[in-house]
């Protein structure tokens, strides 16, 4: 298929799915339960949306400051600016293609502060590998501390002959793989193992920099601030106020699945985040209204940052 072709679908697919799941949420509501709705967007209070951003802002200046380790562990040296900046503008394009902002932020680095393409990507890689650690982290610690929800959904929602069907069938699929990717010697093949090894060795590399714990305590720090985000905001509605930290840590972890494989969560964020809280009786209706106002302004605020990134790079900094 033409690279063009694909770039494309890689755009527009994701796009029509938000579009045709924001239709179809929509339709799903009666009038009554429309109206409610947006009564609860009209009564939000707001001020723990900016408290909710404050906490995003703090994200991306650790972010920035996390990332001049990486660097300086390489000999580069990039302004706080210009790190803050790039990873602005990263985040804005990703909301159009799927993970292009890793490469815009690459581009920027080296436009403005001169770091080698490879060099600045490689950086990005390996902060991407410990932020796929501490997702999983957070994956593992929701699944401790709702085990029991969980369990008793699956018991309701899937009779026990298929449960052990379906987990047979992924449990066999799981060590064919395993043992292919392992045994197997086509060229293919191999070059998937070179690259991940490559990959792994250049993560790991970050653990045995100079600079290693100030580096992960910031990594740290920002997945405390993602949950701190998406925490706060629940007091926006009187109705979601009083839910279990349980339920914030299984919107939270589902939310951010949902956001990591669409376009920013186009569409698809709302109707999880909804569906997630209806297993902890919170009305549609209200799931929904929450699921917007979170996403919403999440959106806006990387929209805005994106915009002004791209404004003042170039105002204050000469490209090299």
């Amino acid at each position: 298929m033409n690279k063009k072709i694909k770039t494309i679908l890689s755009v527009t697919l994701p796009l029509l799915l938000g579009v045709f799941l924001i239709i179809y949420s929509y339709n799903s509501f009666t009038p009554e339960q429309r109206t409610e709705m947006f009564k609860h967007f009209a009564n939000a209070d707001y001020s723990y949306v900016a408290i909710s951003l404050f906490f995003a802002l703090t994200s991306y200046i650790s972010r920035a400051y996390r990332w001049r380790y990486t660097l300086s562990h390489l000999g580069y040296q990039s302004p706080f600016l210009v790190n803050f900046f790039a990873i602005s503008v990263g985040y804005f394009l990703n909301l159009t293609i799927p993970r292009s902002g890793e490469v815009s932020r690459a581009v920027v680095l080296k436009n403005y502060s001169g770091v080698p393409f490879d060099k600045g990507f490689g950086t990005i890689i390996s902060e991407r590998f410990v932020d796929l650690i501490l997702l999983v982290v957070c994956i593992s610690i929701t699944l401790i501390l709702q085990f029991d929800v969980l369990k008793e959904y699956i018991e309701q929602e899937i009779p026990f002959e298929k449960l052990l069907v379906y987990g047979s069938v992924l449990a066999i699929l799981f060590i064919c793989t395993i043992l292919f990717y392992k045994y197997s010697r086509l060229q293919w093949v191999l070059k998937i193992k070179t690259k991940i090894a490559g990959l792994v060795e250049g993560s790991l590399s970050v653990f045995k920099m100079p600079n290693k714990w100030p580096f992960l305590l910031h990594s740290l720090y920002i997945w405390v601030a993602y949950v701190a985000m998406f925490y706060v905001t629940i007091y926006a509605l009187p109705e979601t106020a009083n839910i279990s930290f349980g339920a914030v840590a299984t919107s939270f972890v589902i939310g951010s699945l949902a956001i990591t494989f669409s376009n920013g969560g186009f569409g698809v964020y709302p109707v999880v985040i909804a569906a997630i809280l209806l297993l902890y009786n919170i009305p549609k209706e209200v799931g929904t209204a929450f699921g917007w106002i979170v996403w919403t302004s999440q959106i806006v605020f990387v929209i805005f940052l994106g915009g002004l990134s791209f404004l003042l790079l170039p105002l204050l900094y000469r490209k090299k």
